[in-house]
C-alpha cells in the first residue's frame, strides 16, 4: 500500500495544503490539537472533492443506464459471433460508438478520487512516522499525531503493534475498537448503497447479465473494503466512510428525483407527481413538466409505470399536453372509465332453444287472447235459452301434435 501511495506523491502537496487550510478554521473553533479539528479537516477534504466530482457522477449515472439498455443488444452480438472474438469486439465497439456509450464512464468517480485517496494515505503514513510531508511542517505533524478520534490517533491502524500504538500515546484496545467499528460502518454503507441501486433504480422488466454482475458486486465490494480496511489508518477510514455516506445520500437524491425508467423508484416518483398534479390541477416545476413532456412524447412506447400515471390523470379529468402541462378534459374521464378506452362488449350468443322460445312468444300470446275471447262468447251463447255450441267449439288439437298427413298405423297395432 505504501508503494502505491508513493506513486501519487505528486499531489501530496495540494492535498496537505487543503487539509491545513481547513485545519486553521476548525482549529480556531475546537483547538488545533484536537481530533475534531483534524477529523473535520479530512471530512471537509472529502466534501470538496466530491463536489468537484458531481459532473463525473452525472456521467456515471447516464453510462450505467445506457449499459442497462444495451445489454439485450450486447447479448445478441455475443451469441451471433460466439466463435469469432475479434468480430465480436468490433461489433461491441461499433455499438458503443453508435449509442455514445463509454463503459468506463461508470468507474469515473472512483478513478478520479483514487489519487486523492492514496495521497491522503501517504500523508497519514508520514504523520504516523513523524516526518514532515507537503506543507505539513514538523509542528503540524506533531499536532496531528496527538489528535485522537474517540481515543484512536488518526494515524493509527488496526494492524499496528502495541509498541507503535504506545508511541502515538494510545492503547491498542481503543485503536482496534474504533477501527473495527469504522470498518463495519464503511462496509455496511457500501452494501446499502449498492443494494438500494439494485432494488429501486433498475428496470426489472429487463433481465440481463449486467444485473447479475451488479448483484455479485453488491456482496463482493463490502468484503474487499473490510479486508483492506484493517490496513487503513483511522484518518483514511474517516475519509472512506465520509465518501461512502456522501455517495449514499447523493444516490438517494438521484433515485428520488431522476429514477431509471421502468424501475420501482420511477413508479413511486410518478405516484407522488400524480398526487401533486391532481391536488393542484397543474404541473408546477419546470423539471416536472419536462418529465410529463417526455412521457407524452413516448406515446405507445410508455412502460407500465407511465401508463398508470396517464390513466391516473385521466381519472382525475386531466389530460397531459405535449408541452408538459395538464388540461381539464371530460373525454379523458370517459376513456378512463372505459367509454372509449375499453373494447365494446358483444352481447352473449343465445342458444337455439332460447331463440325459438323468443320467436314463439308473440304467437302464443295472440292464441291465448283468441282462446279467452272464444271462451267468453261461448259462455254468452250457453247462457241464452236453446243456445247451441258453435261448430268447431270442440277440443282444439294440441300445439305439440304434428300437422299434415299422419303416418298410417301398422296392421298389427291395436286400435
Amino acid at each position: 500500500m505504501d508503494t502505491i501511495a508513493s506513486l501519487f506523491s505528486f499531489i501530496t502537496t495540494p492535498v496537505s495544503w487543503i487539509i491545513v487550510q481547513f485545519h486553521k478554521i476548525y482549529g480556531a473553533m475546537f483547538g488545533p490539537d484536537t481530533g475534531w479539528a483534524w477529523g473535520l479537516s479530512i471530512v471537509s477534504l472529502v466534501v470538496l472533492i466530491r463536489i468537484c466530482l458531481i459532473p463525473l457522477f452525472v456521467k456515471q449515472i447516464k453510462a450505467t443506464r445506457n449499459m442497462q439498455a444495451l445489454q439485450p443488444k450486447m447479448k445478441a452480438i455475443q451469441e451471433r459471433y460466439k466463435s469469432d472474438k475479434q468480430r465480436q469486439s468490433e461489433e461491441m465497439m461499433k455499438l458503443y460508438k453508435e449509442t455514445g456509450t463509454n463503459p468506463l464512464s461508470s468507474c469515473l468517480p472512483i478513478l478520479a478520487q483514487s489519487p486523492f485517496f492514496f495521497a491522503l494515505y501517504h500523508v497519514l503514513s508520514k504523520i504516523a512516522s513523524g516526518d514532515p510531508v507537503g506543507v505539513l511542517n514538523q509542528t503540524l505533524v506533531n499536532s496531528a499525531r496527538q489528535a485522537e478520534i474517540f481515543g484512536a490517533p488518526i494515524a493509527a491502524k488496526f494492524t499496528d503493534s502495541p509498541e507503535k500504538v504506545e508511541a502515538l500515546h494510545a492503547t491498542l484496545l481503543d485503536v482496534r475498537i474504533v477501527t473495527a467499528v469504522m470498518i463495519i460502518m464503511m462496509s455496511a454503507s457500501q452494501f446499502y448503497t449498492q443494494r438500494q441501486l439494485m432494488q429501486k433504480n433498475v428496470d426489472l422488466t429487463v433481465k440481463t447479465p449486467y444485473m447479475q454482475q451488479q448483484k455479485m458486486l453488491m456482496y463482493i465490494f463490502p468484503v474487499i473494503f473490510a479486508v483492506m480496511g484493517i490496513n487503513f489508518p483511522v484518518g483514511v477510514l474517516v475519509y472512506w466512510l465520509t465518501t461512502n455516506v456522501w455517495t449514499m445520500g447523493q444516490q438517494m437524491y438521484v433515485i428520488n428525483q431522476n429514477p431509471t425508467p421502468g424501475s420501482k423508484a420511477q413508479d413511486h416518483y410518478l405516484q407522488r407527481l400524480l398526487k401533486g398534479v391532481t391536488a393542484s390541477g397543474e404541473v408546477k416545476s419546470r423539471r416536472k413538466r419536462t418529465v410529463v413532456q417526455a412521457i407524452v412524447a413516448k406515446g405507445a412506447d410508455r412502460n407500465d409505470n407511465e401508463r398508470r400515471f396517464m390513466s391516473g390523470l385521466a381519472k382525475a379529468g386531466l389530460a397531459a399536453q405535449a408541452d408538459g402541462t395538464v388540461a381539464k378534459s371530460e373525454t379523458a374521464v370517459l376513456d378512463a372509465e372505459g367509454g372509449a378506452g375499453q373494447k365494446r362488449q358483444q352481447p352473449k350468443r343465445q342458444t337455439k332453444s332460447k331463440r325459438q322460445a323468443t320467436t314463439a312468444q308473440p304467437g302464443t300470446a295472440k292464441s291465448s287472447e283468441g282462446d279467452s275471447a272464444s271462451k267468453t262468447s261461448l259462455q254468452k251463447d250457453e247462457s241464452k235459452p236453446g243456445g247451441a255450441k258453435p261448430a268447431g267449439s270442440g277440443r282444439q288439437p294440441k300445439s305439440a301434435q304434428r300437422k299434415g298427413q299422419q303416418r298410417p298405423k301398422h296392421p298389427s297395432s291395436k286400435k
